[in-house]
C-alpha cells in the first residue's frame, strides 16, 4: 500500500525563470566577463557532472554546513569559467550570484504543483521532498508556497549523501518509518531519481515534458508529459 510520495525539487516542482547560463552569464558581464551563453551552458554540465556530489553529512555544525556549501558552488562556479574570461572581482560575482539563486525570484512553480500536492494529501498519501540542494531550499520552498505541504524534507547537503545513492532514499523512509514498497518517488532526471530510487525498490514517475504519451507504465516507473499525471501514475502503479 502506498503510503509516501517523495518528490524531487528543482526541475519537478519548479525551475529558473531562465536558463541557469543565462544567468551566470548575465550577472557576469557586470564583474568584466562576457561570455556566450552557450558556452557557460555547456562548461556548467560538464563541470556539474563531473563534480562529486553536493553532500556533507552528519558531524558538522550548521555554521560548518553553510560554509562547506558555499565552497562546494564557489569553486563550481569558478571552474565553469574556467578559459572564458577574468572576474575583476571573482568574489563579488558569486556572492551576487549566490543569493540570486536563493532569492524565490528567480524560480517560478509548475502551475500544476500545488493542486497536485494537494490531491495527494486528499488521498491520504504523506508527501516528502529529496533533493540535491543545499539549505537554499528551505527558503525557496517557503517563497513558492511549498514548504508546508511537506511532512519531511531531505538534501543531500545534510544528509551526506546525494541522488542516486542509496542512503540518501534510505534516509527519507526512514524520516516516515516507511518500507521502500511502501513509498513512490517523483523526479525529472532517468539516472538521479529513477535509477536511484530504484535501486532501493522505491517506484518512480519520471517527469519528462517530450514524452510521447501523457503516460506510459514500465514496471515500477511512469513516464509522464505533465506534472498532474502524477495522479493517475499513482493509480496504475502496482503497490504490493
Amino acid at each position: 500500500m502506498l503510503k509516501v510520495v517523495f518528490f524531487d525539487a528543482a526541475g519537478t516542482l519548479f525551475d529558473t525563470r531562465n536558463p541557469v547560463g543565462a544567468t551566470y552569464a548575465e550577472v557576469a558581464r557586470k564583474y568584466g566577463v562576457d561570455a556566450k551563453v552557450a558556452d557557460v551552458n555547456a562548461a556548467f554540465r560538464r563541470v556539474f557532472h563531473h563534480t562529486p556530489g553536493l553532500a556533507f553529512g552528519l558531524g558538522h555544525s550548521a555554521a560548518d554546513l553553510r560554509d562547506l556549501e558555499r565552497r562546494w558552488w564557489y569553486r563550481l562556479v569558478a571552474e565553469s569559467f574556467h578559459g572564458l574570461g577574468t572576474f575583476t572581482d571573482y568574489d563579488a560575482y558569486f556572492e551576487e550570484l549566490f543569493a540570486r539563486f536563493g532569492s524565490t525570484a528567480t524560480w517560478q512553480i509548475d502551475p500544476m504543483a500545488l493542486s497536485t500536492l494537494g490531491q495527494l494529501r486528499d488521498r491520504g498519501l504523506a508527501l516528502g521532498m529529496i533533493s540535491n540542494f543545499d539549505y537554499r531550499l528551505y527558503g525557496i520552498l517557503d517563497g513558492l508556497g511549498l514548504k508546508d505541504e511537506f511532512q519531511s524534507i531531505t538534501i543531500s547537503s545534510e544528509a551526506g549523501w546525494a541522488k542516486p545513492a542509496a542512503e540518501i532514499f534510505q534516509t527519507a523512509l526512514a524520516k516516515h518509518g516507511i518500507a521502500s514498497h511502501e513509498a513512490l518517488h517523483v523526479g525529472d532526471s532517468e539516472h538521479l531519481d529513477i535509477a536511484g530510487a530504484a535501486g532501493v525498490g522505491i517506484a518512480s514517475v519520471l517527469i519528462d515534458p517530450n514524452a510521447p504519451a501523457r503516460i506510459a507504465i514500465d514496471g515500477r516507473v511512469a513516464r509522464v508529459a505533465t506534472l498532474d499525471a502524477v495522479l493517475e501514475a499513482v493509480d496504475r502503479l502496482a503497490f504490493p
